[in-house]
C-alpha cells in the first residue's frame, strides 16, 4: 500500500503532494513501482496534528480522486475518519476507507462502508491525536490491542459493515511508545488469532528512530525496509509504506522466504 498525503503537514513528506495534478502523478508512480493499492489521505493523523474540518479535507481529496478516475488500476483506499468525507470520496473511486480511529472518532462512517459495500480498515488507537500518548499504559500490549480490536470488529458489524469486508491494524505509532510498537511488530503473528487480515505501517515512524541512529523520518527508510520484512515474515497482509519501488523489494523478499518455509524444503 503506497502512501500518498495530500497534506502540508504529514511527518514525513507533508508538502510534496498539495498539487493535484502532481499528487495523481505520484500515485500513478507508485502503481508502476508495485503498489498494489494506494492509500490517499487529506488530514495528518500524525500524533499531535490538529483536527481538519470536512470542507478543507474534501478540498484536498476529491481532485486527486477525479484525476485518477480511468487512469489508474490499482484498488484506491482513503485514509479518513468522517463520515462524510468517506462518502464522497467512495463516490471518486476509492473502495476502501482506513480509519485510524476503528469507527471511534464518527461511528456513521460504519454505516456509510455498509450502504456503498466497501472495504474498511481498522486500526487501534486510544484518545484523540493531541492526548494518545497520555492513554500509553499496557500490561500487555498485545492482548489488551487484540481485545481493543475486536470491539471494534463488532462496532463495525453492529453497522452492518460485512466482517469479510474488514481489515486490521495495531496501530504502530498511535497511543504506543516506542517499546510498545516494537513489541507488537514482534509478536504480530499473534494477531493472526483475530481472524482477519492485518495491515501493518512502520514506514518511517518515530520508534524505528533509536536503531536509526536518530535519523529523521525521511531518512528511516532503511530502518523501514527491516520492519516491512519483518511485517510480512510475522504474517501482515498489507504493508502501508512511503518509499514503494524500494519497499516492494523487501516485501518480495518476505515473501520468498515464506514460501521456502511453507514448502518445507
Amino acid at each position: 500500500m503506497g502512501v500518498l498525503n495530500v497534506t502540508p503537514d504529514s511527518f514525513s513528506d507533508g508538502g510534496r503532494a498539495l498539487d493535484p495534478g502532481r499528487a495523481a502523478d505520484l500515485a500513478l508512480a507508485m502503481e508502476a513501482a508495485g503498489a498494489d493499492l494506494i492509500d490517499i489521505g487529506a488530514e495528518s493523523t500524525r500524533p499531535g496534528a490538529p483536527p481538519l474540518p470536512s470542507g478543507e479535507e474534501r478540498a484536498r481529496l476529491l481532485p486527486v480522486l477525479r484525476r485518477l478516475r480511468g487512469r489508474i488500476t490499482v484498488p484506491l483506499s482513503v485514509d479518513t475518519y468522517k463520515a462524510d468525507v468517506a462518502r464522497q470520496a467512495l463516490d471518486e473511486g476509492a473502495v476502501i476507507i482506513n480509519d485510524v480511529s476503528g469507527l471511534e472518532y464518527d461511528p456513521a462512517l460504519g454505516d456509510v462502508v455498509a450502504v456503498r459495500g466497501a472495504g474498511l480498515v481498522l486500526m487501534h488507537t486510544r484518545g484523540r491525536s493531541a492526548a494518545m500518548y497520555d492513554l500509553a499504559t499496557y500490561d500487555d500490549v498485545v492482548a489488551e490491542v487484540s481485545r481493543e480490536l475486536l470491539r471494534r470488529v463488532e462496532a463495525a458489524v453492529g453497522r452492518g459493515v460485512p466482517v469479510g469486508s474488514l481489515v486490521l491494524d495495531p496501530g504502530l505509532g498511535f497511543a504506543k511508545q516506542a517499546a510498545h510498537s516494537a513489541r507488537v511488530l514482534a509478536r504480530l503473528d499473534e494477531f493472526a488469532a483475530l481472524g482477519r487480515p492485518l495491515l501493518v505501517g512502520p514506514s518511517r515512524k518515530s520508534f524505528l528512530a533509536g536503531a536509526a541512529g536518530g535519523r529523521p523520518a525521511a531518512e528511516r527508510d532503511w530502518a523501514t525496509a527491516a520492519a516491512v520484512t519483518a511485517a510480512a515474515l510475522g504474517g501482515a497482509h498489507i504493508v502501508r509504506v512511503h518509499a514503494v519501488d524500494e519497499m516492494v523489494q523487501a516485501a518480495r523478499v518476505a515473501d520468498l522466504l515464506r514460501a521456502e518455509a511453507a514448502a518445507g524444503g
